[in-house]
C-alpha cells in the first residue's frame, strides 16, 4: 500500500511540473508590449474614433457652460470654484465684498458669491 501511494504521489508530481513547463512565459500569449490585454483585437482608427467622440463631447460640454445664463439666487456650479476663477476686486475695479463672499470672474462676467452656501448674489458684466 505504501508503494502504491509513493507512485502516486511521484506520477502526480511529475504532471503537474511538465505542465507548468508546457505553459510557457505569459508574453507569449498574444498580449501586448504592456504586457496586458489592452490593445488586443483594437486597430488605430478605433482608438482614433474614441478620442474624436471624447473631444466632441467635451467641447459640446464647454459650450453648454458658456452659454449658462447667470443670476443672482441661483448656485455655483462646482466646476468655477476653483482658485483660477477667483479675481482680487482691487484689481478689476469692484466693490469690495462683504465677509464671506468672493469675486469670480467667468466669461467676462464678475460674479459676486456667498462662499458659505455658493449663491450668487450679484452680476457684473464689462
Amino acid at each position: 500500500m505504501k508503494k502504491i501511494f509513493i507512485i502516486f504521489v511521484l506520477g502526480s508530481t511529475a504532471v503537474l511540473s511538465s505542465m507548468n513547463s508546457i505553459a510557457g512565459p505569459h508574453f507569449d500569449r498574444g498580449e501586448d508590449a504592456r504586457g496586458g490585454w489592452q490593445g488586443r483585437g483594437l486597430d488605430n482608427s478605433d482608438n482614433e474614433n474614441r478620442m474624436r467622440e471624447r473631444r466632441m463631447r467635451e467641447e459640446r460640454g464647454v459650450e453648454r457652460l458658456k452659454q449658462h445664463r447667470w443670476q443672482a439666487g441661483y448656485v455655483m456650479p462646482q466646476h468655477y470654484r476653483g482658485n483660477g476663477y477667483k479675481v482680487d476686486y482691487k484689481q478689476n475695479n469692484l466693490p469690495k465684498p462683504g465677509r464671506n463672499e468672493q469675486w469670480y470672474k467667468i466669461n467676462n462676467d464678475y460674479i459676486l458669491v456667498n462662499s458659505d452656501d455658493n449663491s450668487i448674489i450679484r452680476i457684473v458684466g464689462f
